[in-house]
């Protein structure tokens, strides 16, 4: 069980990655994925005929929306990352140097 443990470890951390990573370009890219999402819709309403205009329309918006929630979010999970890995940093810093004594000892 040890190797399977092991190879689902290392996929739930590729996993992690992968988002962070799907997150980022997200991000970068949402303009581009917003014209996107807008002429995939365009080519819908015309392949339908505008039967379904309404319905096209809230689901192209809500796309987006949720384009910019994934990218939100892993802007806010990368920012923790990057808190907590300066935050170790400091700490393994600190620990590394003497303090000095306290006042009320003599010195």
């Amino acid at each position: 069980m040890g190797v399977m443990d092991n190879l689902k470890g290392k996929a739930e951390e590729l996993a992690g990655e992968l988002k962070e990573k799907a997150g980022q370009l997200a991000g970068q890219h949402n303009e581009k994925i917003d014209e996107l999402v807008d002429k995939t819709g365009e080519a819908i309403d015309k392949a339908t005929k505008g039967k379904y205009s309404e319905k096209i329309t809230s689901s192209a918006e809500k796309a987006k929306g949720a384009v910019d929630h994934f990218a939100e979010k892993a802007k806010g999970e990368q920012a923790k990352g990057e808190q907590a890995r300066t935050e170790e940093s400091g700490a393994e810093q600190a620990g590394d140097t003497e303090q000095p004594p306290s006042g009320d000892q003599p010195g």
